[in-house]
């Protein structure tokens, strides 16, 4: 009989479907699950979050429905990907190129209601718990990096890039201390010519021996409060995060994406969204554990008429070739561009292949995880002004690297793409698989400010086609 949880893998485990067989109580039996579920299966050193936030429309893109009858179905047909049998939609040409290392989950739905608006989609997604729990969640990114700490002590743990989508407010440290709040670069042009990281340099009256002076009368003062108050412990080492970046002369070349060669920006492609998740793939090389790259387009009303707005929340004429504000809208997609045009899906598609690819060509793609995610999906029919609206039935997300078996589907939608009929997974789900890549042994608790022990590993099912 084994001994530890070392001896079985979690399949292993499932499989014996009866604790009489070892020998071992059910509960016994159920601890040992939750053991081995955290031994051989952390591949992932470092995390980037792809949020491309507005509700992106699953069967304009990784769930193609062709068979739905013409009245609602999508102007955008499949193609074939590098993986036999597995079909993208022709708005992602070159990540169809890559799908051998993708794995799509088109069965992601919420079970409960009240996170099908934007901030409340957006917090969960962030989050991995509902926004309705009584005690505020923090971010996936702010427990991952409470927990694991980071390579690179001159730069903030957990970064978003640039964190100014419409939905930006809604990151969260929760309970936990606030050196684990997120980063935000901001920058609403990352091409723009004046373009620099908030917040990187010190003042010009505060620098050299006087901001040296200034972090040792704050240490000093802290260490009489520290050992017995988690805030200003937490407070501390925001502080001395702040310390290292102002001080180091590689923290703000790590944002620094022109010192990239010119072929490797046009890999990702023109304009912002390339920029934005060409920063991020610069701060996972640096060290960075956690790094969640949202984009939304800039407005330039001479070049983009019409586009006051660009994220993905197309309730009026998706299929637009260039503004969405055409006769007849309804007004709840105002400012938006059709789905199908460069500064929407068209950049989305060239960054993100280049992505992943550029990981792997870097050798590191093994040990971080890419995660492309979006707060919910669209309606399987059109409305009447000609778009699609909010949809939290059935949608898709997507994963590659550290350990991610590559060309696989994932659960399935019904035929109309409006509910799941295979493997149900939620953003629950999404957060488990997210720290078991990690290695994060989610059988202990988080704690308060007060010592309350917060238990985060029972809000979901590890998603096992991950794995």
């Amino acid at each position: 009989m084994a001994s530890s949880a070392s001896q079985f893998s979690r399949r292993q485990l499932l499989r014996l479907g009866s604790a009489s067989i070892l020998g071992l109580s059910f509960p016994h039996l159920l601890a040992l699950q939750a053991r081995a579920g955290t031994t051989n299966r952390a591949k992932a050193k470092n995390v980037i979050v792809i949020l491309e936030q507005g509700g992106l429309s699953h069967i304009d893109t990784w769930d193609p429905k062709p068979e739905v009858v013409a009245e609602h179905r999508s102007a955008y047909k499949p193609i074939a990907t590098k993986v036999a049998g597995m079909q993208f939609t022709e708005l992602l040409p070159q990540t169809a190129k890559i799908a051998d290392k993708l794995a799509v989950v088109r069965s992601m739905h919420h079970t409960k209601a009240g996170a099908d608006g934007h901030p409340l989609g957006t917090k969960y997604v962030l989050s991995g718990s509902h926004p309705s729990s009584p005690l505020e969640m923090p971010d996936i990114g702010s427990v991952a990096t409470h927990l694991l700490g980071t390579e690179n002590k001159n730069l903030p743990p957990y970064i978003m890039v640039p964190g100014n989508h419409e939905q930006a407010a809604e990151t969260r440290t929760g309970f936990l201390p606030a050196g684990t709040q997120v980063f935000k670069t901001g920058g609403k042009d990352l091409c723009a010519a004046d373009w620099q990281v908030n917040d990187l340099s010190p003042r010009a009256e505060n620098r050299e021996q006087r901001l040296t002076s200034r972090r040792d009368l704050l240490s000093s003062l802290d260490t009489r409060f520290v050992a017995n108050n988690r805030d200003v412990e937490g407070m501390s080492r925001f502080y001395a995060q702040a310390f290292d970046t102002l001080t180091s002369s590689q923290a703000s070349g790590a944002f620094d994406y022109r010192r990239e060669p010119a072929k490797i920006r046009e890999q990702y492609g023109t304009g912002h969204r390339g920029a934005c998740y060409l920063v991020g793939r610069r701060l996972i090389e640096a060290g960075v554990r956690f790094v969640t790259v949202d984009t939304r387009w800039p407005f330039d009303a001479k070049t983009l008429p019409g586009g006051t707005n660009l994220n993905w929340d197309h309730h009026d004429f998706i299929y637009a070739k260039g503004t969405c504000n055409l006769p007849g809208a309804g007004g709840g997609g105002a400012g938006r561009r059709g789905i199908g045009t460069w500064e929407m899906m068209g950049s989305t598609d060239q960054a993100f292949a280049a992505l992943v690819l550029d990981l792997e060509q870097r050798g590191m793609l093994d040990e971080t995880l890419v995660c492309f995610v979006t707060e919910f999906g669209r309606t399987p029919k059109l409305n009447k002004h000609q778009g699609r609206d909010h949809w939290t039935h059935a949608y898709s997300i997507a994963f590659a690297g550290a350990g991610v078996p590559g060309g696989r589907i994932i659960g399935a939608s019904d035929d109309e793409g409006g509910y799941v009929a295979l493997e149900p997974h939620t953003p629950e789900d999404y957060a488990m698989s997210v720290y078991e890549k990690l290695g994060i042994d989610r059988s202990k608790p988080l704690y308060t400010s007060t010592n309350r022990p917060v238990y985060f590993g029972h809000a979901g099912e590890v998603i096992e086609g991950l794995f």
